[in-house]
């Protein structure tokens, strides 16, 4: 497991954005709202850190949206959750926006000109 970011070296998400990591981290299976953030962390390497302010509010729209379905169950330390699974509408959603969201990532590291460094 890599050394733990400090605050100054962690990254602000943009808007909507972590709408996407949660749509993606869902694609392996349910997961209720604090191993949502837990497999962001770690699959960002503790470069991302998703606060609960954020998390449950994206949570609640994803799923006003259509986009996942949430239903309680108990977690694995025996306390009551909340677990999202991804639906098929939010897996389209998913698809279509990554490969936007690449688009917009290739276009801002050209200007950038992160391929020359």
């Amino acid at each position: 497991m890599s050394n733990p970011k400090s605050d100054q070296e962690r990254v602000a998400l943009l808007q909507g954005t972590l709408d996407l990591l949660i749509l993606r981290t869902l694609v392996f299976g349910s997961n209720h709202g604090q191993g949502i953030a837990r497999a962001i962390q770690r699959q960002a390497e503790d470069t991302l850190l998703v606060d609960h302010g954020s998390l449950y509010p994206a949570l609640q729209r994803l799923e006003s949206r259509g986009w996942i379905t949430g239903e309680w169950g108990v977690s694995d330390n025996n306390r009551k959750a909340r677990f999202y699974t991804l639906t098929k509408v939010g897996r389209k959603h998913l698809v279509s926006e990554a490969k936007q969201w690449g688009r917009l990532a290739a276009a801002v590291g050209r200007i950038l000109g992160l391929e020359e460094v």
